[in-house]
């Protein structure tokens, strides 16, 4: 490479004995860093298209309740304008900003089987195939789950399409 410089070099100036071979490893040092930040940018491109990043609440955290035990059920209630299938629904569930250690595959009471449960006992109050506007569930975690003060984040997501539906999150 420095060879082809020096070329290059000698082409523009008749007298050879002036080309500093330093000033030319330093020019292909300079070219070779530039053209590699080139390729570095042509792959990682920024993404420049607008993200919706607000995720809407319709699934709210109505109540927690904690009994005399830390029981820790949840109501949860469909404020939003339509209908879902809540067999096509799942749920995932963050204390204080962590994922808890539970799995909601299905929002259909029926469906849940409490018996082969991860952190959740049942879920009561959806036996229909439709999660209804103003329709409440409760989701009853173990015990200890959750304790006055801590910040509960519900999110909910379509398992046809993986995508979130809904988020929100609510002091206990």
């Amino acid at each position: 490479m420095l060879y082809l410089l020096y070329q290059v070099l000698s082409l523009f100036s008749g007298n050879t004995d002036a080309a500093s071979p330093v000033i030319a490893g330093v020019l292909t040092i300079a070219i070779t860093l530039i053209l590699a930040m080139l390729v570095l940018l042509f792959f990682h491109m920024p993404d420049f298209e607008p993200h919706d990043t607000e995720v809407p609440a319709i699934f709210k955290i109505t109540t927690i309740l904690h009994g005399t035990n830390f029981d820790s059920s949840m109501v949860v209630k469909n404020t939003g304008s339509i209908g879902y299938q809540n067999q096509n629904l799942y749920a995932k569930t963050y204390k204080n900003g962590l994922p808890l250690d539970c799995i909601i595959p299905t929002m259909n009471g029926h469906d849940f089987i409490s018996s082969h449960h991860f952190g959740i006992q049942y879920i009561a109050g959806m036996t229909k195939q439709t999660w209804n506007v103003d329709q409440s569930i409760r989701i009853d975690y173990k015990d200890r789950t959750f304790h006055p003060g801590d910040k509960i984040t519900f999110e909910v997501y379509d398992s046809t399409t993986e995508q979130i539906l809904s988020r929100h999150t609510y002091c206990a």
